[in-house]
């Protein structure tokens, strides 16, 4: 448990101040989804800087406190870290800026917007350094042993989920090509080159995260696989917390076999929510095909668990029975050895004066 504690003021500064500007983010489109009455395809303006800015905050958060955890590559990863940070707060920025004027960041092909034209490059590229940045990032972090077996197992397989998660709309956006003109909050047609539905380019989607409910939509597994790392880190704390308590989770190697189970019905579950979108699906109205698949999951998740689980208990009851059948031994051996004292004493003849016999 102590592992995954480190202070704050160790954390990698750039990321942990793209974290305070996204939350602060967070706090301000919150503010702004109620007191401006704008729209972009029938949710607030601000709700995409909101959506961003939360999940970036939470991002740079976890990679400021990875990035202490290094033991190789230090400076690579510190590196990067920062080029991410930047990235991601000019990534942010230009959504923010877009949503202020009342029109679209991505997938906005407008060509008559002066301010556009400049952001939307920034948006492009921006989305390529990222993942970039990310894809290194997981290679460093693979050659590390960053502290026990649980944690380890959390975070690679963590930043693995994550790195996916991140190619997931690069894949989209060369992918899907849905052209059309849509109006802004301004009123004005807007030429868009893409769009997140699939099958329903713009959606018609869900309160706050506007997940497609006409068709399918990728943001979906972007966001489940983004944010498995945190997910996994959490169950490693628990486990960690529940060791004091439960003897068979005292041993690192069954609490990483435990967060591997995780990752695996974790990996389950982006894996059927990705192919469930790909057939233009949306997530609250899955067929049997995508239910059967779910329940595959969950059963093979339950099932390793359980496995791992009674293989630990049986283990912590061999240890017990041991340890009492030692103690055993380690008591009746003094008492056999004064047993046999005694009894050799008396086999002995007692001592005493020798009569002779008279002489006849």
């Amino acid at each position: 448990m102590t592992s995954l504690l480190t202070p704050v003021r160790a954390w990698h500064r750039p990321l942990v101040v793209c974290a305070a500007l996204m939350l602060g983010l967070v706090l301000v489109s919150g503010v702004g989804t109620f007191v401006d009455g704008r729209t972009l395809l029938d949710e607030s303006v601000w709700v995409k800087p909101l959506k961003f800015g939360f999940a970036f905050g939470l991002y740079a958060g976890t990679l400021a406190w990875l990035l202490t955890k290094l033991t190789r590559g230090r400076r690579l990863g510190r590196w990067l870290g920062t080029v991410f940070a930047v990235a991601a707060t000019v990534e942010v920025g230009a959504i923010t800026a877009q949503a202020a004027r009342g029109t679209f960041s991505h997938f906005n092909a407008d060509r008559s917007d002066p301010v556009t034209l400049a952001l939307v490059p920034l948006l492009t590229f921006g989305v390529m350094v990222i993942v970039v940045a990310q894809l290194i990032l997981a290679v460093v972090v693979l050659i590390q042993r960053t502290g026990g077996a649980a944690l380890n197992r959390a975070i690679r397989s963590g930043l693995a989920l994550a790195t996916f998660g991140m190619v997931v709309p690069v894949f989209w956006m060369i992918t899907e090509i849905h052209s059309r003109t849509v109006t802004d909050a301004n009123g004005r047609p807007v030429q868009m080159y893409q769009g997140h539905g699939i099958g329903d380019p713009d959606g018609h989607g869900m309160p706050l995260t506007n997940w497609s409910v006409t068709g399918g939509d990728f943001r979906v597994p972007h966001f489940f696989a983004l944010h498995g790392i945190q997910v996994l880190l959490v169950i490693t704390a628990v486990l960690g917390a529940l060791a004091a308590k439960h003897v068979r989770l005292r041993d690192e190697k069954v609490r990483a076999r435990l967060v591997g189970s995780a990752a695996l019905g974790y990996t389950g579950l982006v894996a059927v929510v990705t192919w469930q979108a790909w057939r233009g699906q949306s997530l609250i109205h899955p067929d049997a095909a995508t239910l059967l698949a779910l329940a595959a999951v969950l059963l093979l998740t339950a099932a390793t668990t359980a496995a791992v689980i009674a293989k630990a208990g049986r283990a912590t009851a061999g240890r017990a029975t041991a340890g009492r059948a030692t103690a055993g031994r380690a008591t009746a051996e003094p008492v056999t050895a004064d047993s046999a004292a005694v009894e050799a004493a008396a086999a002995e003849p007692a001592a005493g004066p020798v009569l002779s016999r008279p002489a006849c």
